[in-house]
């Protein structure tokens, strides 16, 4: 089947093994001081390995893989204890994974294996109809809105101007060498998070130069890093904001952002903004 399932570029991995302790599922060993997925099979593809990968040779694709088994990986959870089979349970809960958590539990209640997991939880495992398998990030999610009250004052419609200084947008696209770049503040955002917020234009695009980009669905990355090189050293860009999502693969345009500035000879201000799926910073700090 096709499936979202990891990825390792072998010359990125630096054998730390931070990977392999954050994999509860077992799915990655240390291997000649490489990181190695042993099988698909215990790869469940919500990415949790990606942010524990500090070199960023960890990516998601899409490619045909074994089915996910989430009674494989309980089996070879077991003899680890208690408090590696509840950050998994909990791994799986975090990210709306009702179904496979359902399966979880199952298989602990077959083989007579007491956990302290909250009964709620396993009511929510029962009662959500979630897909099996995937990154969180492409998993269908319904955001509650609150519902306007029953009688509103008519109200003068307000039309919030763009903020969109120059176009294209799309970082393929961009001439790093344009005009509207030199000396620019940066932002560097995610395709998702013009949706995601309403304060888009007016909070976080105002008065900077657009790029926007998906790690996780764009090809040809590295030409991502060789254009903010150049943005850095050539157009000298002033500072550089990169504006992601909460869920795993989003990280991967931080990483980008790292690596660009490691790699220029001159040093630019980074600062990571995260947004929640519901719109919320959830993070804002410079690195």
């Amino acid at each position: 089947m096709k499936r979202t399932i990891i990825k390792i570029d072998e010359e990125l991995c630096d054998g730390c093994g931070a990977c392999v302790s954050g994999c509860h599922e077992g799915a990655l060993q240390l291997i000649n001081d490489k990181a190695v997925m042993i099988s698909d099979l215990y790869c469940d593809g919500l990415g949790a390995c990606i942010g524990e990968c500090h070199a960023g040779a960890i990516t998601l694709e899409e490619r045909e893989a074994e089915p996910y088994d989430e009674y494989a990986v309980m089996e070879r959870m077991l003899p680890k204890g208690e408090k590696v089979i509840l950050a998994h349970l909990n791994h799986l809960k975090e990210h709306e994974e009702y179904e496979l958590l359902h399966q979880g539990l199952e298989y602990l209640k077959k083989h007579n294996v007491k956990v302290n997991f909250p009964a709620e939880n396993k009511q929510n495992s029962i009662t959500q109809d979630k897909p099996a398998c995937g990154c969180p990030g492409s998993m269908m999610q319904e955001i509650k809105r609150p519902a306007p009250s029953g009688f509103t004052m008519a109200a003068p419609v307000i039309v919030q101007p763009s903020e969109l200084r120059q176009f294209p947008v799309q970082l393929h696209l961009l001439n790093p060498n344009a005009g509207f770049l030199r000396g620019a503040n940066l932002l560097l955002a995610a395709d998702c998070t013009a949706f995601a917020s309403g304060e888009f234009h007016s909070r976080f695009l105002k008065g900077k130069a657009l790029a926007i980009a998906c790690p996780k669905l764009d090809s040809n990355t590295q030409s991502y890093i060789d254009k903010l090189v150049e943005m850095i050293d050539v157009a000298k860009i002033d500072t550089l904001t990169v504006l992601v999502m909460e869920v795993p693969c989003c990280g991967g345009l931080v990483r980008i952002a790292q690596m660009a500035r490691e790699e220029a000879k001159r040093n630019v201000p980074v600062k990571v903004i995260v947004l929640s799926v519901q719109g919320d910073v959830k993070k804002e700090e410079w690195i």
